[in-house]
């Protein structure tokens, strides 16, 4: 790629090499005033061959120099479709570097293309937060707020158009006209849909280039250092990046409000749609966390008061208790004194209470979102985005077979048969079916090793129970990271017309994935456990060992504890992990350079100030928002399928988000190299995820104190024979058959409601009417009541529909101009502009004068 000219970006100061010329199909009206700083970097190294240690047979050297000769021939081709695009490259050596960056006529044909938002018409900024305003209401200071610099104004705006260039905002400034994270989007289009081999093959985009190690890197450039400016006069105001950490990632922040205008700003909507989630669950995390705590304490001060602990205690030899298995010696209720004091913690009427507030909880936190997320999408201007906006993703465009007419838009756009894609997402949904099929087989075996271990332990079998929750929680990562791998080819696989769609179908294959995987058990110890042991002389078995019996605590306190272990165990490996990892990848990434540098001969000492795009080399690839949504929704399942039997999971889980948003904040302004920014309406499919786990919350709450807790035998026990429960305990257990005690010549007694002929008793029957319509009584009253809530609460706030419907009331009024005035030219101006304006919003002011930068209230807003 011979070089044309030479030129000095105006904004850095760095020499960029121009290459190519200006598309041909671009507007007159897009000059060539400006020439650009760089904005994206490609990175590949190259090796001398006698240092790179190649080793082996000649046959392997001369296939390493085969895919050495492809990756250069390939790169080779690539870089001169990038050079016929018309970009600028700035190459530099050791590491090579490709600074990469877009000339105006470039950057207008590409807008165009995309269909960029720009802004018509600059508006006051009018964030505020419901706690805010009600502080301010009740005169309350609000220790929350704080004042983050140079906040970003909002706009109307409209997708891009060259011949209406004089009517945007700030069009006479080339060089800031598009914001950054716009040039970044233009730049990764060219560089995903660039083909540098045969298309049938799939050799399309840089992300293949990657894939196959043509290219070590491709990722835009950060806006500076993340560390803080210093202080004087002399000092200047603070890049976007330095704000944010300063004002986000710092730790001394973890009161205040996030600043998400400036995180979608620097980078995207659909980051900034992740800590918004994020930060309004854990807000909503805060009474349930006050509310569960409060059930504990009361919990707490149950335990010494409750009758049938007493009896337990106190009974020393009274109740002498069958063997748990064939080998298993007689034991006594009395042993389990502890244990069945700690499940009363967890068991008790409070749990009752805590499991419908939990439900309601989760049915408000989701209606309360779609408002606040009604009310970002329409701040944001992206309130149409999947259904009008969004285009095909790069990838599809680049491989698709063949082109299609949109329907909505009227577009030509590459287009991929349906029937092809039903059969690939039959095929991979088989795939999914066989991996889950293989983890409930995993759960099994850890059943069944779990009863085998109690056998020869059974004078630890509570050691037993932690032993093989730790087992099955490490069992569980690993399987994750392989099953993930595996859903990505299936999905890239699938031929997903948009990105969102591509997500969605990829968050619904790993989801489905682990929540059997990370569920599984917990339900397997709150609904099936100790269900089907049998009786003494008659227990049932599977696969030649006998049916697992609950602890003699009961299943409650092991259910509490595979969640402590589950849950809280998670989260500290993520934590460490997201603290730990990446800082030492990114001093190994390092390491590497400098090794490298060093055998090529250009070692030497480090300077003081590294170039930036070498600075952003050595940070972490951004990978994506799925780990961290996985990670917040298998949370919300926790605290609310299982909560009836840990009331401190709430808590847990505020505690953990409190860190969890100053640490994801700091991985992506200090760790992360810069993604590029994506558009999105919302959370996308992770709130379908959350209904359904709402759903099953009530479902699995109110089975769990029908049929897991001790809590409905004790309210029957208190209605029917004595309410202070004095005898309850002997009123919970059976006497063994004669046939058990005449072969072991003594007599037992075990948990369950039959008679000494091993038949269950009228009492069994009464009960299970009582716990079938507890459930029944439950579910109704809570999807009632959630019912009534969704009906109370509009979906969106009724401010913003006032701003909808005034803009687009504005927009008839306009049309109706239009048709007063002919065909005038003014008349068709205004049409197409409010036409394809953001906001429906007819443009005044500015519109006139584009020069000016003026600011304009609207009274609805």
């Amino acid at each position: 790629w011979a070089t044309s000219s030479r030129t000095t970006s105006s904004k850095a100061g760095q020499r960029v090499l121009r290459l190519g010329h200006h598309n041909p199909g671009l507007r007159a009206s897009c000059h060539e005033l400006y020439l650009p700083a760089a904005d994206f970097v490609l990175v590949w190294e190259t090796v001398p061959r006698e240092l790179s240690g190649q080793k082996g047979s000649r046959e392997n050297r001369a296939l390493q120099e085969r895919s050495t000769t492809i990756h250069r021939t390939w790169r080779k081709k690539f870089l001169d479709k990038l050079h016929a695009a018309g970009l600028h490259m700035e190459k530099k050596k050791v590491v090579h570097y490709l600074l990469l960056s877009a000339p105006w006529s470039v950057l207008c044909y590409y807008a165009e293309e995309l269909q960029l938002r720009v802004p018509l018409q600059a508006l006051p900024n009018q964030t505020s937060h419901w706690s805010d305003r009600v502080l301010r209401r009740l005169g309350i200071p609000n220790a929350m707020a704080q004042e983050v610099p140079s906040l970003p104004l909002d706009y109307y705006t409209c997708p891009f158009k060259v011949n209406k260039l004089q009517w945007f905002l700030g069009s006479d400034k080339q060089d800031t006209f598009f914001s950054t994270t716009q040039r970044h989007q233009i730049l990764y289009e060219i560089l995903a849909t660039t083909q540098y081999g045969c298309s049938k093959e799939r050799e399309v985009g840089v992300d293949r280039l990657l894939s196959e190690g043509v290219f070590a890197a491709a990722f835009p450039l950060h806006e500076g250092s993340c560390e803080a400016p210093p202080e004087g006069p002399a000092s200047g105001s603070p890049s976007p990046r330095q704000v944010l950490f300063q004002y986000w990632a710092n730790w001394r922040k973890w009161s205040k409000y996030q600043p998400l205008d400036h995180v979608r700003k620097y980078f995207g909507e659909k980051v900034a749609f992740y800590f918004a989630w994020l930060g309004f669950y854990t807000g909503w995390l805060l009474p349930a966390a006050v509310m569960g705590t409060v059930v504990f304490i009361a919990g707490i001060f149950l335990v010494f008061s409750d009758v049938p602990a007493q009896e337990i205690c106190e009974s020393k030899e009274q109740f002498r208790m069958c063997p748990l298995c064939k080998s298993c010696p007689y034991w006594q209720l009395s042993d389990t004194c502890s244990t069945f004091m700690a499940g009363r913690l967890f068991d008790h009427g409070g749990t009752i209470f805590f499991s419908i507030f939990m439900s309601l909880w989760a049915l408000l936190f989701l209606e309360f979102w779609k408002r606040t997320n009604a009310s970002l999408a329409h701040r944001w201007d992206c309130s149409e985005f999947e259904d009008i906006e969004e285009r095909p993703r790069p990838q599809f465009t680049a491989m698709a077979p063949m082109t299609i007419i949109n329907p909505i838009t009227g577009a030509e756009e590459p287009y991929f048969p349906k029937r092809s894609r039903i059969h690939r997402i039959v095929a991979g949904l088989v795939v999914i079916i066989m991996l889950i099929a293989m983890v409930v087989m995993f759960v099994v075996s850890i059943i069944l090793y779990r009863t085998v271990v109690a056998i020869l332990l059974s004078s630890s079998g509570y050691f037993c129970g932690w032993a093989c929750s730790v087992v099955n929680l490490f069992f569980i990562l690993i399987l994750s990271k392989i099953y993930i791998s595996l859903a990505h080819l299936l999905t890239k696989w699938e031929m997903h017309r948009t990105q969102t769609k591509y997500e969605d179908a990829f968050t619904f294959k790993v989801f489905v994935f682990q929540f059997v995987t990370f569920y599984s058990f917990p339900m397997y110890i709150a609904f099936f456990k100790g269900k089907f042991v049998g009786y003494p002389g008659n227990y049932r078995s599977f696969l030649g060992i006998r049916n697992e019996e609950c602890s003699p605590g009961g299943c409650f306190i092991e259910l509490a504890q595979e969640l402590l272990v589950i849950m809280v165990g998670k989260q500290i490996i993520n934590n460490v992990q997201e603290v730990a990892i990446p800082k030492l990848r990114c001093w190994w990434h390092k390491h590497k350079l400098l090794s490298t540098k060093k055998a090529v001969g250009e070692g030497g000492p480090v300077p003081a100030e590294q170039a930036p795009w070498v600075v952003n080399h050595q940070l972490l690839a951004f990978e994506g928002l799925f780990d961290e949504y996985l990670e917040m929704v298998l949370q919300f399942g926790f605290i609310t399928i299982f909560v009836a039997a840990c009331p401190l999971a709430p808590l847990f889980a505020l505690l953990n988000n409190w860190v969890e948003i100053r640490l994801d904040a700091r991985k992506f302004v200090c760790d992360y190299r810069r993604p590029v920014a994506e558009r999105a309406q919302g959370i996308g499919i992770w709130f379908s995820i959350l209904e359904v786990i709402t759903h099953l919350a009530v479902i699995s709450n109110a089975f769990l104190i029908a049929f897991t807790s001790d809590f409905l035998p004790r309210v029957y026990y208190e209605y029917i024979h004595d309410s202070s429960l004095r005898g309850y305990v002997n009123f919970t257990l059976a006497y063994a058959p004669w046939d058990f005690v005449q072969q072991s010549n003594t007599m037992c007694r075990y948990r369950a409601f039959r008679d000494q002929d091993g038949n269950l008793t009228l009492t069994y029957w009464h009960l299970l009417a009582v716990r079938l319509g507890f459930v029944i009584v439950f579910e109704h009253v809570v999807f009632f009541i959630g019912r009534v809530i969704a009906c109370l609460v509009p979906d969106i706030p009724e401010s913003v529909e006032v701003k909808v419907k005034r803009e687009r009331y504005l927009a008839k009024e306009a049309l109706a101009e239009n048709k007063v005035s002919g065909s005038g030219h003014r008349g068709t101006t205004d049409t197409e502009l409010v036409l394809c304006c953001g906001r429906s919003q007819r443009c005044q002011g500015p519109m006139a004068t584009p020069k000016t930068n003026m600011t304009w209230q609207d009274p609805f807003r």
